[in-house]
This record gives structure tokens, sequence and C-alpha cells, in this order.
């Protein structure tokens, strides 16, 4: 599994405490990386959990009924938002860890598979190290279903998602957003349910959980530090000033 990066040897992370709501968070991680793009900003890591959020592929917000989701979202104490990668809807709140990873690209689109491949393999590995047996490919009937999403066995011939995964480019630049589920996943089994029924989309609730349902104890900060470590094997970090 080669490494996709072009080059950086360094990363600056932030580790954030607190974010400014579920919009805003998606509209920060836009905004890093067309200051990479623009070559104000170095290659750069964010890790953050988020707030109660169900975000929206474009193709869920033309659906007929993307106004009844959004009111069962906020109804659930959601946040409903449309992001600007592909894909279908999916859920997390403070229970996830969000890992935002920014760098330049001179050919951004060249990677975009190899990277899937890659940081799938690096989450399921950080996954693995923290005691959560993990792997990478589709399962049957997933939320916001994906090649590379990572998953684990949830007894019998079953499997649940753990981790979702999201690119965007722009001249010069690439972002891959990992969403790491942990902690709580009833919350976003019971408002993915209400939110696919709306849209008129079909999946299976059992492939919705989290860590926790495979390795009862863990919390979001001990698989941050596992995926700091995944990362250290790579690529030097270099905590953002003020951390």
């Amino acid at each position: 599994m080669g490494n996709p990066w072009e080059g950086a040897d360094t990363l600056e992370v932030h580790q954030l405490r607190r974010t400014s709501g579920a919009a805003e968070d998606l509209d920060a991680a836009i905004g890093l990386l067309r200051e990479v793009a623009a070559g104000r900003r170095g290659p750069t890591l964010r890790l953050y959990r988020p707030e109660p959020t169900v975000a929206f592929g474009q193709r869920d917000a033309r659906l007929p009924g993307f106004p009844e989701a959004s009111g069962k979202v906020r109804a659930a104490g959601f946040e409903p938002v449309v992001r600007r990668a592909g894909g279908r809807a999916a859920a997390y709140h403070r229970g996830c860890l969000v890992v935002d990873h920014i760098e330049p690209a001179s050919d951004p689109v060249a990677a975009t598979r190899a990277r899937f491949e890659f940081f799938g393999g690096l989450l399921a590995r950080a996954l693995r190290d923290a005691g959560v047996s993990a792997a990478v490919g589709e399962i049957p009937g997933e939320y916001c279903p994906g090649e590379f999403s990572v998953h684990g066995p949830a007894g019998g011939q079953g499997r649940i998602k753990l981790v979702g995964t999201a690119q965007r480019v722009v001249a010069g630049a690439w972002l891959f957003s990992s969403v790491l589920i942990i902690e709580d996943a009833a919350p976003l089994r019971a408002v993915l349910t209400d939110t696919y029924s709306a849209l008129d989309l079909k999946w299976d609730p059992a492939t919705a959980g989290a860590a926790e349902d495979l390795r009862p104890g863990i919390r979001v900060r001990d698989l941050e530090e596992t995926v700091l470590g995944g990362y250290d094997r790579h690529v030097r970090l270099v905590p953002a000033p003020g951390l």
C-alpha cells in the first residue's frame, strides 16, 4: 500500500476541543482547503468531536423527501447540513471523531482512489491498535455506502460501519475527511432510520454501530491517540501554535 502524499514531510496538527457548530465545521474544512491550495497554509491535520449532525449528499438534497428528512433530523436534536463531497446521508455526534487531512497537490485528482485505499488502511490499523477488530470494504446495506468503508464484526455474519470517508479536491489541494464512530451508536441509528425512510432509500439499520460495541469502554480520546500514532509512522506531526 503506497503513500499517496506528494512529499509533505510534516503535518500541522489541530486538536480542537470545541467547535462552532455543524455547518461551521464543514465551512472551516473548505476554508482550510482553499488556504492550502493558495499556499497560505501548509499541510494540515484537524481532529475534533463534532456537534450532532446529519450530513446529506448533494443527491439527497434533490430528493422529494429531503424537507421531511431535514425536519426529522432537527426533531432528533441533530443539525441537517448538505456537504459538498459525494455520498449519501451520514450521522455523527460528539461520540465520534472527525479527521480532516488537507494537503497541496499539483494534480489532486490523480491519486483519489489511492488516498481512499491508503487512509482506509491507516484508520483500520488505528482501530486494531486500540483493540477493535476492523477491516476495509463496503458492507451490504450500510448507510452512505463506500468501497473503502472501515467496518468490524457485529456477531454472526453481521458487520457494522466504524469509519466513513469522503474527499474534496480543488485546483492545487485535496481534503480527505474521515468520521470514526466510537461511542453511543443508538441515537445515530435512530436518526438515520428516520432520515433514510423520509428519503425513501433502503439500508440496514444493523450496520450502524460504534467501536465501543466491539470493545466496551473505548472512548474518543483513545482513538484520537491511536490515529495520531498511525500518522506518526508516515509523517512528522507538529502541534499547531497554542496547543
